[in-house]
């Protein structure tokens, strides 16, 4: 299991380069110790859209949608079979919300990968998720597949969510 956080700069070491940031698990965890970790690290970044002759550059020199995938990368090299995100794409723009929701199911189509997707962007949620959860002050409201919540909401709290979030439609 790897998590990717909401914030990817302030989870990122200010003191550690690209390179370093993503190959720290494999040596905490002992993961493929025969092979090249500058390769795997190389690998990684090009996976998740990233120029791996910039891996010795430090975080405060990417932009926020390249820390998020600097931040994948660090998840993925370990080959997790779940990944807890927490909110990645609420502090990006639009464009690159788009570009990293494309690149995190590319990856867990490619990998079987099992998600848990914390958002509060009912958007970003449609997008990515199979199963929901609707949560309020750490009760759970409501669950079921993506479809029957967001087609047949049961709860008025989840109603009054969908409404914010998609003002035109009628859930």
């Amino acid at each position: 299991m790897q998590i990717v956080f909401q914030d990817p700069f302030g989870s990122l070491s200010p003191r550690m380069t690209i390179e370093q940031i993503i190959a720290e698990g494999l040596g905490v965890h002992g993961v493929e110790p025969g092979r090249n970790r500058r390769e795997m690290v190389s690998e990684i970044m090009v996976e998740v859209g990233l120029n791996p002759e910039t891996m010795h550059r430090y975080p405060h020199e990417f932009s926020g949608g390249q820390r998020q995938r600097i931040a994948i990368a660090r998840a993925m090299i370990l080959r997790p079979k779940l990944v807890v995100l927490d909110e990645p794409t609420s502090a990006l723009d639009m464009t690159v919300q788009v570009q990293i929701v494309d690149l995190l199911r590319g990856l867990q189509q490619k990998y079987g990968l099992a998600f848990l997707f914390i958002s509060h962007d009912l958007r970003v949620v449609r997008a990515m998720s199979h199963q929901i959860m609707v949560m309020r002050a750490g009760e759970v409201i409501e669950q079921g597949s993506a479809s029957d919540i967001f087609e047949r909401p049961k709860s008025d709290y989840t109603r009054t969510l969908l409404k914010a979030a998609f003002p035109d439609r009628d859930p």
